[in-house]
């Protein structure tokens, strides 16, 4: 294994994990709207042809009904959010690789790192939560023609009015039944790819932008493929009406069974794995490019 650059510094881990945030939204949430789209989609009638057969036909009809801005719909909740999460997510990383150093100099193990990934995803559970609700209502909103909600702060604002604090941390449990193991799955993959692409006697700091941009890709792609069934179901009960799923996700679950198959449970699938790459290949290269400059600026931070 490659020695990881030391010291560990969270609180650099913080503003770089932004900025790296930011990238991944921008790359990403056209993708996204489609994920959310095609889980969402209603089951269609005996005869009736679904609203969207699948991941391209999602595309262009959004494309071709709404234009680009449909599928930036949604878009500023998570930017509002995303800074602060990425940044308490990568936070999250660093503390927990710091806590499990005994020495400043101590590389850690894989099963380690994905530990310190699993806290991460407590970490950003409080903001992730909200922004996902609000982001899912507003990315469906449009392709049902309803205008119920004008924007991110209404779309908080009725929410809030409806059902309090509830309403708008609904499907936090879920939240935290993806991000947990997900990011766990993120982060060791991230590492793991970069040692093993770090030439002998290099250093993984030193790694070239398309290494990074590879790495930080399949990182995304890892972390997906855990995270996609509780991400459907996340979605699916965050979107439905109050008291629709009086027992929370289990009853999401039995009937998303029932109605669908165990194949529901990967709806979106090819939608989320095409923006997997492209969208975790610039959140990573954003972070370590962060991550230099402040290096750069502050060594000492």
């Amino acid at each position: 294994m490659a020695k990881q650059p030391q010291p560990i510094s969270p609180l650099k881990n913080f503003f770089a994990g932004g900025f790296g945030g930011v990238c991944l939204v921008f790359v990403g949430h056209p993708l996204d709207t489609i994920k959310v789209r095609l889980q969402t989609q209603p089951k269609p009638q005996p005869g009736q042809a679904p609203l969207y057969s699948g991941t391209f036909d999602c595309f262009r009809k959004t494309l071709v009904g709404e234009g680009v801005r449909g599928l930036y719909r949604g878009m500023a909740a998570p930017i509002i959010g995303v800074t602060p999460m990425y940044a308490v997510c990568f936070f999250g990383f660093g503390l927990g690789k710091r806590l499990q150093q005994r020495k400043p100099d101590d590389v850690l193990t894989y099963p380690q790192l994905f530990a310190a990934g699993m806290l991460s995803g407590v970490f950003t559970t409080v903001i992730m939560a909200p922004g996902e609700r609000i982001k899912c209502l507003l990315q469906i909103q449009a392709a049902t023609g309803e205008t119920k909600y004008s924007g991110s702060l209404d779309c908080a604002k009725q929410l809030y009015r409806e059902a309090g604090i509830r309403g708008v941390y609904k499907g936090t449990v879920l939240t935290l039944m993806r991000d947990v193991p997900a990011s766990g799955m993120y982060f060791m993959t991230y590492e793991w790819l970069k040692n093993i692409l770090t030439p002998e006697g290099k250093s993984v700091s030193d790694l070239s932008v398309p290494r990074i941009l590879f790495a930080g890709g399949l990182a995304g792609i890892f972390n997906w493929v855990v995270a996609i069934p509780p991400d459907v179901l996340k979605s699916r009960f965050q979107t439905a009406p109050e008291g629709k799923y009086p027992n929370g996700f289990r009853d999401v679950l039995r009937e998303l069974i029932r109605e669908e198959g165990v194949a529901s449970l990967y709806k979106g699938f090819t939608a989320v794995m095409i923006r997997a790459f492209p969208a975790n290949a610039a959140c990573f290269l954003g972070f370590e490019v962060a991550m230099r400059f402040l290096n750069w600026v502050a060594p000492g931070l």
